[in-house]
């Protein structure tokens, strides 16, 4: 008896009820992209035509849409075959990966995160300047709100001359550090990061994240895998905490030891994008002992398509994730639980480049037939479930189904 949850990072299925409130009313990813889709806006090189998610589908990805939005998107009805199947929206405050993940794990954030002005300079000047002198550096680039890609393409050769590093924020609560692994060095942003996270936990901002690129000149720079977050520890006990209480077998896979700070993730295993990840997670799930948890998060669907507003590379990347899921299904026991959610959306059709608050998936594998779950109020559900499916104690917040 064993049990795993599969994050689709920001693979949101329809405007949360609350979305009004961020700006956000009307997104939705997964429908967005179908319809791309099915109008042959997202056809290219990587995939053309209706979006294909067949095993997706049949776990009940059409139907959660269907009760997060109205509307089972184009292409993605089908029967449902197995497991139980759903919707849930956020109760934490914000659209934030540390907030969707915590909560999926059974702990809401109760607060409100802190964040930077959509100025220039955005970084409070004392801050910046205690940065500089505790980790010697002869000042920073950036300092404002920027995407990743397009700012290390502004900055990066100045960077390059200079060994000033590139600091810039986005709607997140976070502070992001760009640097070149080779001649700035990634040991020296990784210590530059972790006094960047002592100076800020009085703002409480709940990431800083490295963010290591490699190249010559703007034109072939390239983020690396080697990125690290700094996050604060979830304010409560996380179904992480209480499987390492009961001495279980733990797995974490991609970014989730970042997110959980580090508390309670177990043995961890990395991969430069989705397949490799999947690879990573049948190694974890083969050496996954009895009464153990696996906890996995997939993030090219939030960094490479969503935020990069790339329609037809997250259609593509849907595709490939839902082509490997049948490997992942045959190597599961018959007492093992599979739940495949997300942590909030990222619609790449909307406007800007930032997260969407938006509903998730819950789309679980047992040896059960199919039923519904209906829309959930809260992730804590899906972590509740797991604890209870594993015999952990009943976490604080959250209903199992």
């Amino acid at each position: 008896m064993r049990a795993l949850i599969l994050v689709m990072d920001s693979v949101g299925i329809g405007g949360a009820p609350d979305a009004a409130g961020y700006g956000d009313e009307g997104a939705d990813t997964v429908g967005h992209i179908a319809d791309a889709c099915a109008a042959g806006r997202a056809d290219g090189a990587a995939r053309e035509g209706p979006l294909r998610l067949p095993n997706l589908v049949a776990l009940g990805l059409g139907q959660a849409c269907r009760f997060a939005s109205g509307r089972v998107p184009p292409g993605l009805g089908g029967q449902v075959e197995q497991g139980q199947f759903g919707c849930a929206s956020e109760i934490s405050k914000g659209k934030d990966t540390p907030s969707g993940h915590w909560e999926i794990a059974g702990v809401p954030v109760p607060f409100d995160w802190g964040y930077f002005p959509r100025t220039t300079p955005c970084f409070p000047a004392d801050l910046t300047r205690a940065l500089c002198e505790q980790a010697g550096l002869p000042g920073i680039l950036g300092d404002c709100h920027a995407s990743g890609t397009e700012i290390i393409a502004r900055f990066g050769e100045h960077h390059m001359r200079t060994g000033m590093p590139i600091c810039y924020t986005s709607a997140d609560s976070v502070f992001q550090i760009a640097a070149h692994e080779h001649t700035f060095g990634l040991e020296r942003l990784y210590d530059v990061c972790a006094i960047a996270r002592r100076l800020i936990d009085p703002l409480n901002i709940g990431r800083v994240i490295a963010r290591p690129f490699v190249g010559t000149r703007a034109r072939d720079f390239t983020r690396t895998a080697h990125r690290r977050d700094f996050s604060v520890p979830p304010p409560g006990t996380t179904i992480l905490d209480l499987a390492a209480s009961a001495g279980r077998d733990i797995v974490t896979i991609g970014k989730i030891d970042d997110i959980f700070a580090h508390r309670a993730t177990g043995r961890n295993m990395r991969g430069n994008g989705n397949m490799a990840l999947f690879d990573r997670t049948l190694e974890g799930l083969a050496s996954l002992t009895d009464g153990g948890f696996l906890f996995a998060n997939f993030i090219d669907f939030d960094t490479l398509h969503g935020h990069r507003r790339d329609v037809a590379g997250y259609a593509a990347a849907l595709e490939a994730f839902d082509g490997r899921l049948p490997e992942l299904l045959l190597r599961l026991r018959s007492d093992d639980l599979l739940i495949i959610s997300a942590d909030h959306g990222c619609d790449p059709t909307w406007s800007g480049t930032d997260h969407t608050r938006e509903q998730v998936p819950i789309l679980t594998w047992t040896t059960q037939s199919s039923s519904p779950i209906g829309r959930r109020a809260g992730f804590a559900d899906i972590g509740a479930t797991a604890a209870k499916h594993l015999g952990l104690p009943e976490p604080l917040h959250g209903a199992p189904f």
